[in-house]
């Protein structure tokens, strides 16, 4: 048997910010500027899309914790 999934934190951010150039994207989190610039006025909806594909990429695993270091 599978337990529930953990909740998402709040933010998927990890206080390592850093953007990588060619592909726009925080090495901490995995978010686009915009999404981080953004991300406090986001509905549960619109974050949604976010965290699946953060979360496809390994930035985040399991209790917020991230995969891909940083």
């Amino acid at each position: 048997m599978t337990s529930p999934p953990s909740p998402r934190p709040l933010s998927p951010c990890r206080k390592v910010c850093r953007i990588e150039p060619s592909q726009s994207l925080c090495e901490g989190c995995g978010r686009t500027l915009d999404e981080i610039a953004g991300w406090g006025k986001m509905t549960e909806a619109d974050k949604a899309p976010v965290w699946e594909r953060i979360e496809a990429e390994g930035y985040v695993v399991s209790e917020g914790i991230s995969a891909r270091g940083g």
